[in-house]
């Protein structure tokens, strides 16, 4: 699987695949000029796909990487750093992979993984139902946000399998895929930001998904790979979030650094760089970015070595996972917000810093940057206060 391995064995390390994602700074950063709202286009996905970008996460017998989560989490950032569309395709495709590879059956593994690195797209919430049928399930669903779902080759989805009438069973919420041949795109994707990903609706209609191409959504079965795969869906597609608002709020930063060198306000009389009021804040909304991002990697770090230690996944670090995925966004969304601001009229034109802005905010409107999280956070925080008992 050369476009995901380039030299044809397991060695690919995260330093590589940083130093790749760097690499293709300039590359994917003229692309979304030119693209200017279209889809990412094919060079820049070309790029990725050979530097082996998309197998970050999925595991080594499959020709992936297989890296360490804060690893996955600094590549995806690098590639957002560049453009904000291109790196949300990145973690959402490289994690779409990553599941399927994990924890789905070696039969159908063999079938996805045969011409190499499969590109997945598709929404995964359980907008979808499926009807249990020898083999497989049937499924129909109508679904948004299939990000990248341009260059996919396969769309996944999530739908729920009701227990037969009469019976108390639950019903089980399973992840599926299908060739995105079955799929009837819809487009609707006119926004604010993002707007190169693609992210258009789409429908599945009564199409089969074997058994051994799905896995349940709660608690899915380690297949391969190591025990990073414990942590499951939640966690690893935080990690996508959160190095999507990392990377672009580090490049608005630069941006608007940049910008200081040379920009005076009207009525000011000396630089930017030279104003106080503005290094202060500068300085500010530096130590905003960078706290956020220590929390990330503070929560994401000791989730993963519980992980490894003890081969499951800890409920409590995996909401404190969340929770800093909420916050480095929303910090993000403000942070980028008073970069705006600072650059004056200078920003108001087409450029990296307006595409910054716009990006940020439409990502904090995704499901993991939802206070959802903050409230479990905050339940389980006391929680373990009442555990403590009384300091008094």
């Amino acid at each position: 699987m050369p476009d995901a391995n380039p030299r044809g064995d397991d060695s690919v390390t995260a330093p590589d695949l940083l130093a790749a994602a760097r690499g293709l700074y300039a590359t994917i950063d003229a692309n979304a000029v030119k693209a200017a709202g279209a889809p990412v286009p094919p060079g820049t996905l070309d790029a990725l796909r050979q530097a082996g970008l998309f197998g970050a996460m999925t595991p080594r017998e499959l020709g992936g990487a297989e890296l360490p989560i804060l690893d996955s989490i600094d590549v995806f950032a690098e590639v957002a750093r560049a453009d904000g569309s291109a790196g949300w395709c990145l973690m959402a495709t490289a994690s779409g992979a990553a599941y399927f590879g994990a924890y789905c059956e070696a039969e159908f593994v063999e079938k996805l993984f045969a011409g190499g690195m499969p590109l997945v797209a598709g929404q995964f919430a359980p907008n979808g139902t499926g009807v249990a049928e020898d083999g497989g399930y049937r499924i129909t669903g109508s679904y948004q946000f299939g990000s990248g779902i341009h260059y996919a080759d396969w769309v996944g989805a999530g739908f729920l399998v009701h227990p037969p009438e009469g019976s108390d069973a639950p019903a089980r919420y399973l992840f599926g895929v299908v060739p995105k041949s079955e799929v009837e795109l819809r487009g609707n994707w006119d926004v604010l930001g993002l707007g190169a990903t693609a992210s258009w609706d789409y429908a599945i209609q009564d199409a089969f998904v074997p058994e051994g191409a799905t896995f349940l959504f709660a608690a899915p079965t380690r297949r391969r790979g190591g025990p990073v795969y414990e942590l499951g869906v939640i966690a690893q597609t935080a990690a996508g979030h959160a190095g999507f608002a990392m990377g672009v709020t580090r490049r608005a930063l630069d941006e608007l650094t940049a910008i200081a060198q040379t920009k005076v306000r009207m009525g000011a009389f000396s630089f930017l760089k030279d104003d106080e009021r503005f290094l202060h804040a500068l300085g500010t909304l530096e130590s905003r970015y960078h706290s956020a991002c220590a929390w990330v990697r503070e929560t994401f770090g000791a989730l993963e070595r519980t992980a490894l230690e003890t081969g499951r996944l800890d409920l409590v670090q995996n909401n404190a996972v969340r929770q800093a995925t909420v916050h480095v966004t929303q910090e993000a969304a403000d942070i980028i917000r008073q970069a705006y601001l600072l650059a004056g009229t200078t920003a108001l034109r087409d450029g990296p810093l307006q595409r910054c802005f716009r990006d940020i905010h439409a990502g904090s409107q995704h499901f993991f940057a939802s206070p959802a999280s903050t409230l479990d956070y905050a339940r389980d925080r006391m929680a373990a206060a009442a555990d403590a008992g009384d300091p008094s």
